[in-house]
Protein backbone atom coordinates (compact mmCIF):
# COMPACT_ATOMS: atom_id res chain seq x y z
CA UNK A 1 0.00 0.00 0.00
CA UNK A 2 1.69 3.54 -0.81
CA UNK A 3 2.26 6.03 1.69
CA UNK A 4 -0.72 8.18 1.99
CA UNK A 5 0.35 11.85 2.22
CA UNK A 6 0.42 13.73 5.44
CA UNK A 7 -2.67 16.13 5.78
CA UNK A 8 -0.74 19.26 7.60
CA UNK A 9 -2.96 22.19 9.00
CA UNK A 10 -2.42 25.46 10.51
CA UNK A 11 -5.02 26.93 13.21
CA UNK A 12 -3.86 30.24 13.85
CA UNK A 13 -4.68 33.12 16.19
CA UNK A 14 -3.37 35.64 18.44
CA UNK A 15 -4.09 33.55 21.45
CA UNK A 16 -4.43 35.82 24.43
CA UNK A 17 -5.09 34.17 25.91
CA UNK A 18 -5.93 30.77 24.57
CA UNK A 19 -9.78 30.12 25.56
CA UNK A 20 -11.45 27.17 26.11
CA UNK A 21 -13.35 27.87 22.43
CA UNK A 22 -9.31 27.68 21.61
CA UNK A 23 -8.93 23.93 22.90
CA UNK A 24 -12.17 22.87 21.50
CA UNK A 25 -10.71 23.77 17.82
CA UNK A 26 -7.40 22.35 18.70
CA UNK A 27 -9.16 18.79 19.83
CA UNK A 28 -11.35 18.80 17.05
CA UNK A 29 -8.42 19.77 13.94
CA UNK A 30 -5.89 17.20 15.93
CA UNK A 31 -8.43 14.80 15.17
CA UNK A 32 -8.76 15.48 11.57
CA UNK A 33 -5.57 15.67 10.23
CA UNK A 34 -1.97 14.10 10.88
CA UNK A 35 -0.57 17.10 11.81
CA UNK A 36 -1.57 20.40 13.10
CA UNK A 37 0.63 23.73 13.93
CA UNK A 38 -0.75 25.85 16.19
CA UNK A 39 0.32 29.47 15.16
CA UNK A 40 0.64 32.34 16.99
CA UNK A 41 0.03 35.33 14.53
CA UNK A 42 1.96 38.23 15.95
CA UNK A 43 1.03 41.70 14.78
CA UNK A 44 3.60 44.28 15.70
CA UNK A 45 0.41 47.15 15.22
CA UNK A 46 -1.73 45.39 18.27
CA UNK A 47 -0.60 45.40 21.70
CA UNK A 48 -0.97 42.32 23.53
CA UNK A 49 -1.66 41.14 26.98
CA UNK A 50 0.69 38.91 26.95
CA UNK A 51 3.98 38.25 25.72
CA UNK A 52 4.97 35.96 22.20
CA UNK A 53 6.88 33.75 24.83
CA UNK A 54 4.00 33.29 27.52
CA UNK A 55 1.78 32.28 25.01
CA UNK A 56 3.59 30.03 24.03
CA UNK A 57 4.66 28.16 26.46
CA UNK A 58 0.65 28.19 27.48
CA UNK A 59 -0.43 27.21 23.84
CA UNK A 60 2.67 24.09 24.85
CA UNK A 61 1.33 22.95 28.23
CA UNK A 62 -2.39 22.65 26.80
CA UNK A 63 -1.71 21.03 23.86
CA UNK A 64 0.97 18.25 25.43
CA UNK A 65 -1.54 15.69 24.82
CA UNK A 66 -1.96 16.19 21.36
CA UNK A 67 1.39 14.07 20.03
CA UNK A 68 0.52 15.59 16.21
CA UNK A 69 0.55 19.57 17.53
CA UNK A 70 3.33 21.48 17.45
CA UNK A 71 2.98 25.14 18.46
CA UNK A 72 4.57 27.83 16.26
CA UNK A 73 4.57 31.78 15.56
CA UNK A 74 4.99 34.15 12.54
CA UNK A 75 4.83 37.58 12.24
CA UNK A 76 3.67 39.75 9.44
CA UNK A 77 2.82 37.60 7.11
CA UNK A 78 -0.13 36.86 5.63
CA UNK A 79 -1.56 33.35 7.25
CA UNK A 80 -2.23 31.56 3.77
CA UNK A 81 1.32 32.20 3.58
CA UNK A 82 2.99 31.16 6.22
CA UNK A 83 0.65 27.73 5.68
CA UNK A 84 2.01 27.16 2.17
CA UNK A 85 5.81 27.63 3.53
CA UNK A 86 5.32 25.53 6.04
CA UNK A 87 3.98 22.92 3.62
CA UNK A 88 0.47 22.68 5.50
CA UNK A 89 -2.40 22.15 2.91
CA UNK A 90 -5.27 23.19 5.58
CA UNK A 91 -6.00 26.42 7.18
CA UNK A 92 -8.86 25.62 10.28
CA UNK A 93 -11.30 28.77 11.59
CA UNK A 94 -13.78 29.04 13.99
CA UNK A 95 -17.34 29.94 13.22
CA UNK A 96 -18.84 31.23 15.93
CA UNK A 97 -21.27 33.52 14.44
CA UNK A 98 -23.19 35.07 11.32
CA UNK A 99 -20.46 37.79 10.76
CA UNK A 100 -17.66 35.70 11.62
CA UNK A 101 -18.80 33.41 8.64
CA UNK A 102 -19.13 36.25 5.97
CA UNK A 103 -15.77 37.86 7.41
CA UNK A 104 -14.40 34.36 7.45
CA UNK A 105 -15.95 33.83 3.91
CA UNK A 106 -14.24 36.61 2.08
CA UNK A 107 -10.52 35.96 3.39
CA UNK A 108 -11.02 32.36 2.05
CA UNK A 109 -11.52 33.58 -1.08
CA UNK A 110 -8.50 35.99 -0.71
CA UNK A 111 -6.55 33.43 0.71
CA UNK A 112 -7.50 31.01 -2.29
CA UNK A 113 -6.47 33.68 -4.49
CA UNK A 114 -3.06 34.08 -3.08
CA UNK A 115 -2.40 30.54 -2.60
CA UNK A 116 -4.91 27.74 -4.46
CA UNK A 117 -3.47 24.57 -3.19
CA UNK A 118 -4.37 25.65 0.33
CA UNK A 119 -8.04 24.85 1.97
CA UNK A 120 -9.65 26.40 4.34
CA UNK A 121 -11.93 24.22 7.19
CA UNK A 122 -14.29 25.79 9.16
CA UNK A 123 -15.37 24.50 12.48
CA UNK A 124 -18.55 25.46 14.44
CA UNK A 125 -17.91 24.91 18.09
CA UNK A 126 -20.85 23.78 20.71
CA UNK A 127 -23.53 26.29 21.75
CA UNK A 128 -21.85 26.19 25.31
CA UNK A 129 -18.68 27.74 24.17
CA UNK A 130 -19.64 29.54 21.18
CA UNK A 131 -19.06 32.72 22.13
CA UNK A 132 -16.08 32.53 24.35
CA UNK A 133 -13.36 34.94 22.92
CA UNK A 134 -9.65 36.41 24.75
CA UNK A 135 -11.40 39.91 24.52
CA UNK A 136 -14.16 38.51 26.76
CA UNK A 137 -12.35 36.93 29.36
CA UNK A 138 -9.83 39.43 29.18
CA UNK A 139 -12.83 42.03 30.13
CA UNK A 140 -14.39 40.12 33.23
CA UNK A 141 -11.24 39.78 35.02
CA UNK A 142 -11.47 42.29 38.27
CA UNK A 143 -14.72 42.57 39.36
CA UNK A 144 -16.21 40.40 42.54
CA UNK A 145 -16.07 37.22 42.03
CA UNK A 146 -14.14 37.01 38.63
CA UNK A 147 -12.24 34.19 39.26
CA UNK A 148 -15.33 31.96 39.51
CA UNK A 149 -16.54 33.18 36.27
CA UNK A 150 -13.13 33.12 34.01
CA UNK A 151 -11.97 29.71 35.31
CA UNK A 152 -15.09 28.64 33.04
CA UNK A 153 -13.89 29.73 29.97
CA UNK A 154 -10.11 28.66 30.14
CA UNK A 155 -7.74 25.80 30.09
CA UNK A 156 -6.33 25.55 33.55
CA UNK A 157 -2.85 26.66 32.22
CA UNK A 158 -4.35 30.24 31.26
CA UNK A 159 -6.49 30.51 35.17
CA UNK A 160 -3.35 29.84 36.88
CA UNK A 161 -1.23 32.46 34.45
CA UNK A 162 -4.37 34.95 34.83
CA UNK A 163 -3.97 34.21 38.85
CA UNK A 164 -0.68 34.94 38.69
CA UNK A 165 -0.89 38.53 37.30
CA UNK A 166 -4.02 39.28 38.74
CA UNK A 167 -3.13 38.21 42.31
CA UNK A 168 -4.13 41.72 43.71
CA UNK A 169 -7.26 41.65 42.58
Amino acid sequence: MPNKPTRRAVYAGSFDPPTNGHLWMITEAQQLFDELIVAIGVNPDKRSNYTLAERKQILEEICQPFSNVQVASFEYEYLVNYAYDVGADFIVRGIRSASDYEYERAIRYINADLQPSIQTVFLMPPREIAEISSTMVKGLVGPKGWREIVHRYVPEPVFKKILADNADK
